[in-house]
């Protein structure tokens, strides 16, 4: 009996990790309740469990007193004649230690007893399930679809089911039942059901995640996600910076021929990355955060975090982005209010002086107008496809 004992809490402690004392505890305080269901009360009853062998010993603290007629409680007290058929050393006033026999339980109380054991073992189960996902709090995890409640989704991570909420999921995004997905969680609370978890597909985090998965060079601290902009299931731009000179962050981010990007462009299902190269100068930085389109002049002010820029006339839609995307989510990226003019437009405008930079834009446009030619690195766009889209044929 004692080795099927000990087999079943190998079991449990391997199956459902835990540990074989918490257990022993259970069972104490069961055999506890039992008796305090068998005799009416157990506040001298002791439990003794061998953690080697399983033997367990359960017995009661009785004092000894002189005569049957002097025992007030049969319970607390035994005579001393009672008392000596136990232990012939002992006297009058002492404390005596009787067994008790777990066999003379009733069926009510061995009942009892179990559903201690039962209740103990799923509070711990609860607990070890929940310890275990709020240590993966604000991480991916990859999940299988189960179903659907309503708008809602239940997504099973493995020994807990997660819901994915309506207001967290992609537009357009629709699961099949079985299917793998990668989720970010948003928060795990202990409940008396058990651990809630919360995940999301819209979270910012879910791209950075996704790229510390994927970019050895940024799971290992040499390239930097400095700033990220996203609108789910559309266009997320990342802004990289790289501790070794010698690293390329966004060519990092790239992978060989975008075999990187491509894989988490795959997992988001089709939604576009652009990825930039960070710079402490907010002006560098919001030229970045513009790409692909060109940039005349950056005028950035780091007090009052707004910029005023100035493209090209023909760019001019093309920075902006189609229903102002572009222009939007650079201004997520770098925190500042942009306000973005072309170069028609900025000469007339108050307080752009555009002869301040006219000069040196003509001296320096040469060397600049090749920046941008060709494929942008995850996009996907040559730069005539990019603007024709964006621009479908109107100036905005």
């Amino acid at each position: 009996m004692n080795k099927e004992l000990m087999e079943a809490l190998d079991i449990l402690e391997k199956e459902k990790e835990i540990s074989k004392d918490t257990l022993f505890d259970a069972i104490e305080n069961s055999l506890l309740t039992a008796c305090k269901n068998h005799f009416g009360k157990a506040d001298n009853v002791k439990v003794e469990i061998n953690r080697e062998t399983c033997d367990f010993l359960v017995y009661a603290e009785k004092e000894v007193v002189e005569t049957k007629e002097e025992v007030e409680d049969p319970v607390l007290q035994i005579c001393l004649e009672d008392a000596r058929a136990v232990s012939k050393d002992v006297n009058v006033g002492d404390v005596i230690h009787i067994e008790i026999k777990s066999k003379e339980f009733g069926r009510i109380a061995t009942q009892n007893a179990k559903n201690v054991i039962l209740q103990k073992i799923r509070e711990e189960e609860r607990t070890v399930i929940y310890n275990q996902y709020y240590q993966k709090e604000k991480d991916v995890v990859t999940g299988v679809v189960q179903r659907y409640f309503g708008k809602n989704i239940s997504i099973n991570l493995g020994k807990a089911d997660a819901m994915l909420n309506e207001n967290e999921q992609v537009k357009g995004e629709v699961f099949r039942p079985a299917e793998r997905v990668k989720v970010y969680v948003l928060e795990v609370k202990n409940t008396p059901k058990g651990p809630r978890i919360n995940v999301s597909r819209t979270h910012p985090e879910l791209v950075k995640r996704l790229f510390e998965a994927e970019v050895t060079e940024i799971r290992d601290g040499v390239v930097e996600i400095k700033s990220i902009a996203r609108e789910p299931g559309s266009r997320t731009k990342i802004a990289v910076w790289s501790n070794n000179p010698n690293v390329d962050p966004v060519g990092a981010c790239v992978g060989m021929n975008g075999a990187r990007v491509n894989a988490i462009v795959e997992e988001l299902r089709g939604e576009k990355i652009d990825i930039v190269n960070w710079d402490e100068n907010p002006g560098n930085l919001i030229q970045n955060a513009l790409s692909p389109a060109k940039i005349v002049a950056v005028f950035a002010d780091p007090d009052e975090k707004t910029a005023k820029v100035v493209v090209p006339d023909y760019q001019l839609s093309l920075a902006i982005g189609k229903e102002g995307q572009n222009a939007r989510l650079a201004a997520k990226l770098t925190g500042y209010k942009i306000d973005i003019k072309s170069e028609t437009q900025a000469k007339d405008a108050y307080g752009f002086r555009y002869e301040d930079y006219i000069d040196d834009y003509e001296e320096g446009y040469e060397d600049y107008e090749g920046e941008y030619e060709g494929e942008y690195a995850g996009d996907g766009y040559e730069e005539g496809e990019y603007y024709e889209e964006n621009n479908n044929g109107q100036d905005q």
